[in-house]
């Protein structure tokens, strides 16, 4: 590259989404001598402290503002991102041109869309990272025309919505909630995002690698498939992950998993987010009992709404969420698992040799790690995109088994948590799913490598980010 560039990401709230930015951030320095500011609204300590403990990135702390008057109670958890991120607007352009220097290009996650005019106002690129999958990106540029095609309410639709080039989705199964009901405004919120992405960025960078959906990837630069909705290029640059920190790899947990046989625990864990309502945690707490497996189990107290509403605003300040489980299981199980509160290092956890299993509510980053450690799933959707995710797991990569009944519909039985624990562990169609699984591992370490695709692509982005700067800069000049 023919200067240093310095790229301003703006990080909506959430520890989901303020680790792979993070990372990314990381890469662009390490890996293309970027200078990189990050700026972010945390909405926790954990997160502010995971953001400042980064020494080789410029970290910019907007003020939270204050959304109260504008949403209620029941409000969904995307809607509250939009008008967080609505409101942060002011703040965020304010605060970039306050800098030191003026940024080459603007990143922004998928709730900072609409701050993509700032971007404009400088002169400057502008790129959306997008921190999932290609199957979840193919339906939301092909949300105005399912907006415009299907009449009614996507839940009451029978038939698949077709994807130019790939997967259909299945309205009962595979389409998130936040599209599920025209009447609420997470609908139109999340419309409104998918609208902007075609029109106003320059580009998509994608936390997910070449090799994994080939087939979306060709459909999406296609323009007689999905291309026709983006005409701007896409860059799979994943997996973009926190690392593996040795230091996490101590205590309790690891001396315990040092002591049990290869592949022989399951881990259990619903994400930061991730709360269950208390029928379901005691399901899940006797079917792991009957399955007589090693686990590890993260948990919090149960929701009393769904878990959408848990999201922001989960219980895991409860004292003792071990309370909630059925009385006398920690003595049963005290020779087969363990049960920790609140909160485990996940990645360093799916990292060691005795975990075989990972029962995950199927983030992505989640996803992301147990795909790059070789632990194959079972999969428990909560919210969001996590029903995608869980249909690509199961149906393409073929990693994962699934309830019969999706949680979100029914409370899982015991029985049927049995089985699936044992399927995994211990059947031979465990052992199948592991092999993919490693296949997989194996795929996204190269396409990481020195000459992978992923490593390409990162370098193909900064290339493209260094020419449309210098064709915006040539413009502004004549002008």
């Amino acid at each position: 590259m023919s200067s240093k560039q310095h790229a301003a990401i703006l990080c909506s709230p959430g520890m989901g989404h303020l680790i792979p930015v993070l990372e990314l951030g990381k890469r662009l320095v390490t890996h293309l001598n970027f200078s990189v500011t990050i700026f972010i609204s945390p909405s926790s300590e954990a997160e502010l402290k995971a953001a400042t403990s980064t020494k080789i990135l410029d970290i910019v702390q907007l003020p939270p503002p204050d959304i109260s008057g504008l949403v209620g109670p029941d409000t969904s958890v995307p809607t509250k991102l939009v008008v967080m991120m609505r409101e942060l607007r002011q703040v965020f352009r304010s605060a970039v041109r306050a800098m030191k220097f003026t940024p080459t290009m603007l990143i922004v996650d998928l709730f900072g869309t609409e701050s993509f005019p700032i971007a404009e106002e400088l002169g400057i690129p502008k790129y959306l990272f997008f921190a999932s999958n290609a199957w979840f990106f193919s339906f939301l540029i092909c949300c105005l025309t399912f907006d415009k095609e299907v009449e009614g309410n996507f839940v009451d639709h029978k038939e698949p919505l077709k994807v130019p080039g790939c997967r259909e989705f299945r309205p009962q199964l595979d389409v998130f909630d936040v599209m599920l009901y025209r009447t609420n405004q997470q609908y139109h919120d999340f419309v409104g995002i998918a609208s902007r992405i075609p029109k106003c960025s320059d580009g998509i960078l994608l936390n997910m690698w070449e090799e994994l959906e080939p087939t979306t990837l060709a459909a999406l630069r296609d323009e007689n498939l999905l291309g026709r909705h983006l005409t701007v290029p896409v860059y799979p640059i994943g997996p973009i992950i926190r690392p593996n920190d040795l230091s996490c790899s101590k205590g309790k947990v690891f001396d315990w998993l040092d002591k049990q046989p290869s592949e022989s625990v399951i881990f259990l864990s619903f994400g930061s987010g991730g709360a269950l309502l208390h029928e379901q945690m005691t399901e899940i707490a006797w079917g792991l009992e009957f399955s007589q497996q090693r686990f590890i189990w993260v948990i919090c107290a149960p929701t009393t709404t769904t878990a959408d509403a848990a999201y922001l605003t989960t219980d895991c300040d409860d004292e003792s969420p071990l309370k909630y489980l059925p009385e006398g299981f920690v003595d049963r199980t005290k020779d087969l698992g363990l049960v920790i509160p609140f909160w485990a290092p996940q990645v360093e956890i799916l990292a060691h040799p005795s975990v075989g299993g990972f029962l995950s509510h199927c983030g992505w980053s989640s996803t992301l790690e147990s795909l790059t450690n070789g632990v194959p799933m079972i999969v428990w959707p909560l919210h969001a995109e996590q029903r995608v995710n869980a249909t690509l797991l199961t149906e393409e990569f073929e990693v994962a088994v699934r309830s019969k009944i999706p949680p979100w519909k029914k409370v899982v039985d015991r029985k049927e948590i049995e089985e699936m624990v044992r399927m995994i562990m211990e059947d031979q169609k465990g052992f199948v799913l592991r092999e993919r699984m490693k296949k997989l591992k194996e795929s996204a370490a190269k396409a990481l490598g020195e000459g992978g695709s992923s490593r390409n692509a990162l370098s193909q982005f900064a290339k493209h980010g260094e020419s449309m700067y210098m064709k915006l800069a040539n413009v502004n000049v004549r002008h």
